[in-house]
């Protein structure tokens, strides 16, 4: 004779987590219905001309129309490939230079005031220098990208190497740890929340670059089709390609959180 076994009930933490979670779901789709209204009966009832702005239903057609068309997922796809790898340009440059700033007091005296000073150049009076430096191929967007994304992946890492608790320094030196291993065991965990962070920004920074790049000078990508579409008036277009762009956007912050989760977890267990 078997005993029955009663079903485990979920934690009351984790069932107040999950509906809220429902609730601010709900409130987002909700929002978003109701601007789509809106927007809808709006252009409709003032008859706003679709070269001024286009109706909301216009648009899902014209972007379920470049859905299916292989042109569009080839620019998205070189667009991608430069947001990519300027972005893990500058997410290692970011590291190293700002681990190097935040350790050595010599090193931050000399460059700190020079990545200060790059950071108050707008990145879009660079975009033509790096076209003619660069060409008008990738590589020039893939270097718009990392630069645009660099400050705040390194202020970041900065502010999490100096935010170690000093007690936990103190102890360690006590213990004759080496600064390795004081970098592994006490600055290294406090810093990965603050690194992901300006990761989760650098990843935004990153598309801002490469279109900003493509906006410029290029013959293929996601920021040439809008100039393309711009010039052609067809702002149904244009609109179509944000949402591509905000999609992707997406896409890859999810995809960051989700490789990150388990640092973080870690970081936290250290502590």
């Amino acid at each position: 004779m078997s005993l029955a076994t009663a079903p485990a009930t979920p934690h009351p933490d984790r069932l107040n987590a999950a509906r809220r979670a429902t609730a601010r779901w709900g409130v987002v789709v909700l929002t978003f219905i109701v601007l789509m209204i809106v927007w809808q009966g709006g252009v409709t009832i003032f008859n706003v001309p679709p070269f001024v702005l286009p109706a909301p239903s216009a648009i899902a057609v014209r972007f379920l129309e470049d859905v299916t068309s292989m042109s569009v997922w080839g620019d998205a796809a070189i667009t991608l490939v430069e947001v990519i790898a300027g972005f893990a340009v500058s997410a290692i440059f970011g590291l190293l230079v700002g681990s190097v700033v935040a350790l050595n007091r010599l090193a931050e005296k000399i460059i700190y005031p020079y990545v200060l000073a790059l950071q108050t150049i707008p990145k879009v009076a660079l975009a033509p220098l790096l076209i003619i430096w660069a060409g008008f191929g990738i590589q020039s967007k893939i270097v718009m990208a990392a630069l645009i994304a660099f400050f705040p992946i390194i202020v970041n890492v900065i502010t999490g190497l100096k935010s170690a608790e000093g007690n936990r320094i103190l102890l360690m030196s006590a213990l004759k740890a080496s600064p390795w291993q004081i970098f592994c065991k006490v600055r290294l965990p406090g810093m990965l929340p603050y690194y992901v962070a300006g990761l989760e920004i650098g990843i935004v920074f990153s598309m801002i670059g490469a279109i900003v790049g493509e906006f410029i000078g290029a013959s293929r990508g996601l920021g040439m089709l809008i100039v393309m579409r711009q010039g052609a008036i067809d702002v149904t277009g244009v609109f179509s390609i944000l949402i591509f762009l905000s999609l992707l956007g997406i896409a890859l912050n999810l995809i960051l959180k989700a490789v990150a989760a388990p640092y973080i977890a870690w970081s936290r267990e250290l502590k």
